[in-house]
């Protein structure tokens, strides 16, 4: 019996050991195939472009493709969710913004995956403000005349965002609350195609990321910046608190994650390649012209980023009559 009993012992420990060694051989050898990188939003808009940049330095460090894999819908639950169900080897991978992890905490009362507890993070990867941006044929040249021209025509205005739950969403509708107006929600599977219908002048506005190239080309006007400071690329553009709605402040960020479960020594692994391309001259100046700040993070302050920010905007969405629908 007692024979027996150190010989299941020496079974388990073994079992132990295999499994540990197993752990860092993976380590060692990994990539060692392509990797899937799902964006839960359209291809073109300003998360999709981000996410390609990153993908693309990440191929290069580790000498393996990155697969884009666009999974649009829902405002990014769909490809969000979709990960959840992936396996947890490092071969599967979320790249996202805070809209599927704090804003669809918020507005969404059963959303299908828990933003912390089902997917192992890796890195927070830059910091950005959304541009408030209008069609031309509207006749306003700033915020207090957008305004002005929307408590004339109630409902005429159209905003569009990349689905129902996801801060573009949040940001028209925090802009119609604390303006005191009436926009019409038009939800879109990503910013791309809602830019798309503010060029063509079926929705009037959109707080989007990628509106650069359209601002410059003055196919949109640039109204002002969601974040409490303002965009680097447009430093005489003003915040959106600045031109009239003071203390609007929202700003968002693009995350790296891996679905719940992912060994630690693949999370170590991801995590310090993501913080050594984000070290690269050429990637920051890329993500520059995009209005993203690098940032590169440990797991655990991606972790405690999505948990302060999700009761911030608790508290925000709660000061609005009616919510976020």
């Amino acid at each position: 019996m007692e024979f027996s009993h150190i010989k299941r012992l020496s079974h388990a420990a073994f079992a132990v050991l295999l499994a540990a060694c197993a752990c860092a051989l993976q380590a060692q050898t990994y990539p060692n195939k392509p990797i899937r990188v799902i964006v839960p939003y359209a291809a073109g808009g300003f998360s999709d472009q981000s996410s390609r940049i990153i993908a693309e330095a990440l191929s290069q460090e580790f000498n393996q493709t990155l697969v884009i894999e666009n999974r649009a819908g829902g405002g990014g639950r769909i490809g969000a969710d979709l990960v959840t169900k992936m396996p947890a080897d490092g071969y599967s991978l979320l790249l996202t913004t805070n809209g599927t992890h704090t804003y669809m905490a918020v507005t969404e009362k059963a959303l299908s995956y828990d933003p912390i507890k089902d997917f192992t993070p890796i890195s927070l990867i830059g910091t950005y403000g959304l541009l408030m941006v209008t069609n031309p044929g509207i006749p306003a040249r700033n915020v207090e005349e957008l305004i002005a021209y929307a408590k004339a025509n109630p409902g005429k205005l159209n905003y569009a965002s990349s689905g129902p739950g996801s801060g573009l969403h949040f940001a028209g509708e925090v802009f119609k609350s604390m303006a005191h107006i009436d926009m019409v929600h038009v939800p879109y599977k990503g910013s791309g195609p809602g830019m798309m219908d503010v060029l063509a002048g079926n929705c009037q506005v959109i707080f989007a990321g990628e509106a650069k190239p359209y601002i410059d080309s003055g196919k949109v006007l640039l109204l002002g910046t969601t974040s409490a400071v303002r965009d680097p690329r447009y430093p005489n553009a003003p915040t959106i608190s600045e031109a009239g709605l003071t203390g609007y402040d929202l700003t968002y960020w693009v995350g790296l994650f891996g679905p719940r479960g992912l060994p630690a020594e693949v999370q170590s692994r991801l995590n310090a390649a993501v913080k050594k391309v984000l070290a690269e001259p050429g990637l920051r100046k890329r993500f520059a012209d995009l209005g993203l700040v690098p940032v590169g993070s440990s797991p655990e302050y991606l972790v405690e980023q999505i948990r302060s920010e999700t009761e911030r905007l608790r508290a925000v969405a709660a000061a609005i009559p009616g919510g976020i629908n």
